[in-house]
């Protein structure tokens, strides 16, 4: 995964990514971020694009940490709105492919749905089913396009072309969501309602309305993606202080809740995310791409 960020937006929260096998990841795909236009600055943190060339060489299949952001992807075969998700996700890497997504900022997607964003999440809708039939056009474009500028600006105009606005419920969602991102000393409901001023049920249900998964969850995500993280960084972690520094009762408890959202417990996941194959494929130059 070769990366690069054109982003530059101030980021003072932590923002789940969750790619698992980075040192393997490094090897297929090249990513790069970029900034959103300044009329959807309120909506999208960013926009990311993809590219990978697995002509001649076998398919592969990679997998996403869940996260609470809804994504609008722009790829072959794949296009769609994609709610939070509770599991990880896979996608299959084959042929020559470029495309793009847009992380939305959780707590914002409502203004385009029209609905709660619960009903979309675990599974994806059509693009046009939100954007009408320009989402197509838009997509095709991304997959012709010749650099990464001229595919966000195709995504940018569809989504200006939505115009939207928030409202104060959504504000409220996002600025919660914003709140666990920013504290990762938050890891119970009652903190976060201490730290927004929100009843629990009040938080209850602007989080099922807007960010699409009860508070509890939420909080959930950024803790096993801090752990995640730390269990690929650190050289020999130490499972029980990590599970203290996460605010879990007992090591057990951290093993658990590791192992029923990543479907590997912290040891395994660890161990495969720092193997790297025998014979590193270059990784396709998305300046040539």
């Amino acid at each position: 995964m070769k990366e690069r960020d054109s982003y530059g937006g101030l980021v003072t929260h932590r923002i789940p990514r969750g790619i698992v096998a980075e040192a393997t990841a490094r090897t297929m795909f090249t990513l790069t971020r970029h900034p959103p236009a300044p009329e959807l600055a309120e909506f999208v943190e960013y926009h990311w694009v993809l590219r990978w060339d697995r002509r001649g060489k076998p398919p592969y299949e990679q997998r996403v940490l869940p996260n609470l952001a809804v994504h609008v992807t722009f790829f072959p075969g794949a296009s769609g709105v994609h709610g939070p998700a509770r599991d990880v996700f896979f996608h299959r890497l084959e042929g020559r492919v470029q495309g793009l997504g847009a992380r939305f900022r959780p707590g914002t997607f409502r203004a385009f749905l029209g609905g709660p964003v619960r009903d979309i999440a675990d599974r994806a809708v059509p693009l046009t089913d939100v954007f009408g039939p320009a989402a197509a056009a838009a997509a095709e474009s991304v997959r012709t396009a010749d650099d990464d500028a001229h595919m966000v600006h195709a995504v940018d105009n569809l989504l200006i072309a939505n115009p939207v606005k928030l409202s104060p419920a959504a504000r409220e969602a996002a600025d919660a969501v914003e709140t666990i991102a920013r504290d990762p000393g938050i890891t119970r409901v009652a903190q976060l309602c201490a730290d927004t001023g929100l009843t629990t049920r009040s938080v209850q249900r602007v989080f099922a309305e807007h960010v699409g998964c009860p508070p509890k969850w939420a909080i959930r995500i950024y803790r096993l993606n801090d752990a995640a993280q730390r269990l690929v960084t650190e050289g020999q972690p130490d499972y029980a202080g990590l599970a203290v520094r996460l605010g879990y009762s007992d090591q057990s408890h951290f093993i658990r809740d590791f192992r029923t959202v990543t479907g590997q417990s912290p040891a395994e996941y660890a161990r495969t995310a720092r193997t790297v194959p025998a014979a590193p494929e270059r990784a396709p130059d998305s300046n040539r791409t």
